[in-house]
């Protein structure tokens, strides 16, 4: 905990970017019977049933310090599909940075192995040289700011019937835009300090 702790203390070096990764997944729902539109006083109005057509997987990256995130959909959640975001990170985000400083949760797929089941190990090593792997504890996934991150994503964004993944590939790139434009941050708080009071049950006792 302590080690994500001290990361976010950690001054901007562009040449070694902060970067919080996590992953989430959204139903596509199409539906039935149109939606009624929304009348002055009356908000719009759609039919309880629906069809479904499959699940998506939308892999986040962000940035605090630099108030940057991204959202890639990927058609499942599998060590090859955390690979190839990884290598797109280090390649097509950031390909000037040396290192890039990733926090992650404990998910089995968040490793550098993957890398190795992806890609040949001259590639794989290639990858794994410019990341830098921080975890966060078990039952501490929220220290991940990407989480954060995330459930502001649900809120604004996925919290209605999307169709298909062209309209969902749309309306993440309208978000990510919008957020990204106005610069929004997470105004992390939460120090060391603090976890040690408020946190102290997760140490271990001597």
């Amino acid at each position: 905990m302590e080690d994500v702790l001290e990361v976010y203390t950690r001054p901007y070096d562009p040449r070694y970017p902060q970067v919080c990764f996590d992953e989430i997944s959204k139903q596509l729902l199409g539906d039935i019977l149109p939606s009624l539109p929304p009348k002055p006083g009356t908000p719009a109005r759609e039919d309880y049933e629906y069809e479904r057509h499959g699940v998506r997987n939308l892999f986040l990256w962000y940035e605090p310090l630099q108030s940057r995130r991204h959202v890639e959909v990927t058609d499942r959640r599998t060590r090859i599909d955390f690979a190839h975001a990884m290598r797109d990170l280090v390649d097509v985000h950031y390909p000037d940075a040396i290192k890039v400083i990733l926090v992650v949760d404990n998910l089995n797929i968040h490793s550098p192995a993957s890398l190795y089941a992806a890609f040949d190990a001259a590639e794989a090593k290639r990858i794994s040289d410019r990341l830098e792997f921080h975890y966060t504890p078990k039952h501490g996934s929220w220290l991940d700011m990407a989480e954060i991150e995330l459930a502001i994503l649900s809120t604004q964004c996925l919290d209605r019937r999307i169709p298909d993944e062209e309209t969902l590939k749309a309306e993440l790139a309208a978000w990510e835009d919008t957020r990204n434009a106005t610069a929004t941050r997470v105004n992390w708080r939460f120090t060391t300090a603090d976890a040690r009071i408020k946190l102290r049950h997760l140490y271990p006792s001597h």
